[in-house]
């Protein structure tokens, strides 16, 4: 995770002409500025509240201070009319996404309270604390006009869940947003050969979200693994024994193998400030390197449920979907289709390799195989369920030199899996399994893609927004 904290940009538009007029009007407004602060601020989170702009000339120098600044997102907070000059000048020069907030202080005015002040002006004044909604159309027929997307919440200022939620969605989606602009994607090794769908435009990629991509040799893995001290060994053989539910039938030699590989990955990682991986490699009978690749499950494991995916494959595509899931605080296990359950109506997913700990059904099983299908060498490998419960797909799709996002939603149930030493999970969608099969094939991802906890379709939704992805609902 990056290690700057998020930049929220606030500010609030309102009229000069109107402060003298109406006395107290101007106080009041910048009041619910400051109510807008504090529902945006949070752990992660720094808010540069600008205050109430009210002058085209406090709007340039508005746009000047965010831009100084380096704030990441713009949330625009309507008070009452405004010029759009006012407003123009600050996000254009600011040049990051803005979300307008128009929300008014009470879900209705009482209007016979309101009729009865007496005082025309004093009415007046207290319509004008009002009318948030007023501008709106003006701010946005200009932003429209000048080539800039911007995103609303319209709603009430304080006890709306709807505008809580959303504003909620928005600074998560700011913070993943964030966190991907300043991710070090490790690569390292080859790609699986044949697998066509998960070649990967890597410039593409960085484009898209930001990522640094960090090239990696196995043989530095092979050396840290080499020069290891033992005691580093031994506490990582520990790790592994708390973390894990080790089967009986698993060689302890096996074991120690896999927590000196699980050890030099740490260190790799650690080396090369690596948020996130993507790996494969095969080598050739007794060598060092199928020595290391065919005893990394464990490690890559422990370092995806530590905040460190790691895709299989080489599946570049996959690791930035595991990211981005595991930053929303989903998880983001690397899985495929395994296969159809009809009478059920589920479908079976999972993958032979590492999977996200942390959001597994119950603890993670150790298991040895005699051989990884497919692959080079035999050695332990980890069997989970993702956790029961709603989950959400994640596909970071590459089409005709774009990125798009592909999601869905559904459920982990419960129910029989293939006790064979790797991830599987039983999902079952909406749609039914085999429409929603279909309409997700029809999207044209890889075969790949993360799955994580709880339902954040939406979340994701803002995520493409804020980056201009487009983003495909299944």
């Amino acid at each position: 995770m990056t290690k700057r904290n998020l930049k929220a940009g606030l500010f609030g538009i309102g009229l000069d002409a109107y402060w003298p007029q109406f006395p107290g009007l101007e106080e009041r407004l910048k009041g619910y500025v400051d109510i807008v602060e504090a529902k945006l601020d949070r752990p992660g989170v720094d808010v540069v509240n600008l205050g109430l702009i009210d002058t085209p000339q406090k709007a340039v120098e508005a746009g000047h201070e965010f831009r100084s600044t380096d704030v990441d997102v713009i949330f625009l907070y309507v008070t009452t009319y405004a010029l759009s000059s006012t407003v123009l000048p600050v996000v254009k020069r600011a040049g990051v996404p803005v979300i307008i907030l128009n929300l008014q202080p009470v879900r209705a005015i009482d209007y016979s309270a309101f009729n009865a002040i007496g005082s025309r002006t004093t009415m007046t004044g207290e319509w004008l604390a009002h009318c948030a909604a007023c501008p709106v159309p003006e701010i946005a027929n200009v932003f429209t006009r000048a080539g800039i997307r911007f995103h609303q919440v319209t709603g009430v200022l304080e006890g709306d869940a709807h505008v809580d939620g959303e504003i909620e969605d928005w600074i998560e989606a700011a913070r993943v947003a964030h966190v991907m602009a300043h991710n070090r994607l490790g690569v390292m090794g080859r790609y699986y050969n044949g697998m066509l769908d998960i070649y990967s435009d890597m410039t593409a990629q960085c484009a898209a979200f930001g990522t640094q991509i960090e090239i990696m040799e196995i043989d530095e893995l092979a050396d840290i693994r080499r020069a290891l001290p033992e005691e580093d060994v031994a506490d990582m053989l520990s790790r592994i024994e708390l973390e894990f539910d080790i089967q009986p039938d698993c060689d302890p030699a096996e074991l120690k193998r896999a927590a000196r590989t699980a050890a030099a990955l740490k260190t790799l990682v650690e080396r090369h400030d690596i948020g996130s991986m993507a790996y494969y490699y095969e080598s050739v009978p007794d060598n060092d390197h199928e020595d290391v690749i065919t005893s990394v499950i464990l490690g890559c494991s422990l370092l995806t449920a530590s905040g460190v995916p790691v895709a299989g494959e080489y599946e570049v595509k996959n690791a930035q979907a595991m990211k981005i899931m595991d930053s929303f605080g989903a998880g983001g296990s690397f899985t495929e289709y395994y296969a159809m359950d009809y009478d059920d109506d589920v479908v079976l997913m999972g993958h032979d390799g590492p999977g996200h700990t942390k959001i597994a059904e119950g603890k993670t099983k150790v298991r040895p195989l005699e051989v990884y299908h497919g692959k080079v060498g035999a050695g332990v490998s980890v069997e989970m369920s993702v956790r029961h419960g709603p989950v959400t797909l994640l596909s970071v799709v590459e089409r005709e030199g774009r990125v798009e996002l592909l999601c869905a939603e559904g459920e982990s149930v419960p129910g029989p899996i293939l006790e064979i030493g790797n991830t599987n999970s039983r999902y079952r969608f909406p749609s039914g399994a085999r429409k929603f099969v279909e309409k997700w094939n029809a999207a044209g991802p890889a075969h790949h893609c993360a799955v994580g906890i709880g339902h954040i379709s939406g979340k994701i939704d803002r995520l493409g927004k804020l980056l201009g992805l487009d983003v495909i609902h299944v």
